[in-house]
């Protein structure tokens, strides 16, 4: 892999259909998971290692590691729920995110560009972009629609620089760091 690829059809219709009702039931009872990332200061819904989403995270280890060509370790998943006037600033991400994927999950139908570089890419419900999240600036402009949902899967390197960030140095997927701090 180069610094990124696009996988249409990542998702089937039926994960898609299930992952939208997901987001949306997430998104309307969350009374205090608002993005706090200074890259998306919009402090939109957001939810970090969920059962559900680390669940596709595992699903897929196989699919990205042959896409990408490396053998990969999972670290963490994450859901997010964009709103109205939400922005992503350009940035590279975290080490725990040395191979990332976002996928499309479903919006009120207005079209988002990601930005991969210079490059301009427009996804559609279960697709996704694979890319050196650690490595490839990536950004979003400001959003005019209602709503958008994406989810991310984040992967080291089995033999990579990164892979101490295995599982996000979690005690165990589905859980945040915090729910096991005393």
């Amino acid at each position: 892999m180069d610094r990124f690829k696009i996988i249409k059809n990542f998702l089937s219709k039926e994960e898609v259909s299930l992952f939208k009702i997901w987001s949306d039931i997430m998104h309307r009872k969350n009374l205090s998971n608002f993005d706090q990332d200074k890259n998306q200061p919009n402090k939109d819904t957001c939810f970090y290692g969920t059962a559900a989403t680390d669940a596709l995270l595992i699903k897929n280890i196989s699919c990205v590691s042959e896409n990408t060509g490396f053998k990969l370790l999972p670290s963490y998943s994450y859901g997010r729920v964009y709103t109205k006037f939400a922005h992503l600033k350009k940035h590279v991400d975290r080490p725990s995110c040395e191979i990332s994927v976002t996928i499309q999950i479903g919006s009120d139908g207005t079209p988002w560009p990601i930005f991969m570089g210079e490059e301009k890419l427009l996804l559609e419900e279960g697709d996704a972009v694979i890319y050196k999240g650690v490595e490839v600036p990536h950004w979003r402009e400001e959003f005019q629609g209602d709503w958008y949902s994406q989810i991310f899967l984040h992967y080291v390197k089995a033999d990579g620089k990164y892979k101490e960030y295995y599982i996000d140095k979690r005690q165990l997927f589905g859980m945040t760091k915090k729910s096991y701090e005393f």
